[in-house]
């Protein structure tokens, strides 16, 4: 397994290094449309490479999933808490059954639950 992951690691970081030296050129990001960031006092544009841009976008959109993914999912969490929070709650409950019932039983009930004498084996004398 850690062979395969080795491979797709090296196979990853292939692709992005295709991808990075196949897009080296600058580009401008604005912020706004055009012309209307003069208007908040600035030019609110960026010139960064291509590659830089794509790669920005893909771990954002990874980000965006992971958080959405998460908060999705969210009542699985919960619910598996409650019913760990139960059966904790129902464990205990048996211990206690146990112990409570391994106390010593009653006489006549300890009298009633001895074994059979042997054959042939005395009595025991009655007083």
């Amino acid at each position: 397994m850690r062979f395969i992951r080795l491979i797709f690691v090296a196979a990853l970081a292939l692709v992005l290094v295709a991808v990075a030296l196949a897009n080296r050129d600058m580009v401008t990001l604005s912020a706004f449309p055009a012309n209307f960031g003069q208007y908040l006092g600035g030019t609110w544009s960026l010139t960064v490479p291509m590659f830089l841009v794509i790669f920005v976008a893909f771990a954002l959109g990874m980000l965006a999933g992971l958080v959405w993914e998460w908060l999705r999912e969210a009542h699985f969490r919960r619910e598996a808490r409650q019913r760990n929070a139960e059966v904790v709650r129902l464990e205990s409950e048996v211990g206690h059954l146990r112990d409570r019932h391994a106390a010593p039983r009653d006489e006549v009930l300890a009298i009633l639950d001895e074994p059979a004498p042997a054959k042939g084996a005395a009595l025991p004398a009655v007083r």
